[in-house]
């Protein structure tokens, strides 16, 4: 009898720690999309940042910052490090002209937080695609807390005609889940 108490016990358990992740089930949507605390550029049109994505151990965010932003952070750096000519020539160089994008993803596991998993459209309201990347350059993720590891990646964005809302969708193929957003480009 308590082998059959502890056999239950045990598949009980094994079928409730599966049950958290489930892939390919869609995420929740805002009923209206909701701005992002740290990234005044983003709104998010999915729920993954509440506390039900952060028990599920998925939980992407996206934040932008637009040309003039970058450009404004490397002029406060030359003044303050009295930079040599040639390195503010060089960090200027390397500016994106339509901003930068920074995807941030939490997962259970160092392998599961490769974003690698990760790939981005960007479409403005006419459905035009602006930026289209297949896969982010890949790596493990590293140790945040708890049993959530984290993985960053730096995304050049593309120069926008006018300032617009564009529409981005990361498909992470390892959840099969989408992250919406939208994009307030500069």
């Amino acid at each position: 009898m308590k082998k059959f108490f502890l056999v239950s016990a045990l598949l009980l358990g094994t079928l409730a720690a599966s049950a958290q992740y489930m892939p390919g089930k869609p995420r929740k949507k805002y009923a209206f999309p909701k701005k992002d605390e740290e990234s005044p550029y983003v709104l998010n049109v999915t729920k993954n940042t509440d506390e039900d994505a952060e028990v599920e151990a998925c939980v992407t965010r996206v934040a932008y910052r637009p040309y003039s932003e970058l450009l404004t952070e490397i002029n406060e750096l030359k003044r303050m490090n009295n930079w040599a000519d040639t390195t503010y020539q060089r960090r200027f160089q390397q500016l994106p002209a339509g901003g930068q994008l920074t995807v941030t993803m939490y997962r259970r596991g160092a392998q599961n937080a490769d974003p690698a998993y990760l790939s981005l459209v960007a479409k403005t309201k006419e459905g035009k695609e602006v930026l289209n990347l297949q896969e982010l350059p890949g790596g493990q993720g590293r140790f945040w807390n708890r049993d959530l590891y984290m993985s960053k990646r730096a995304v050049p964005f593309t120069k926008t005609d006018a300032p617009q809302d564009i529409f981005l969708t990361i498909n992470d193929a390892k959840t099969k889940q989408n992250f919406e957003y939208i994009i307030k480009a500069q």
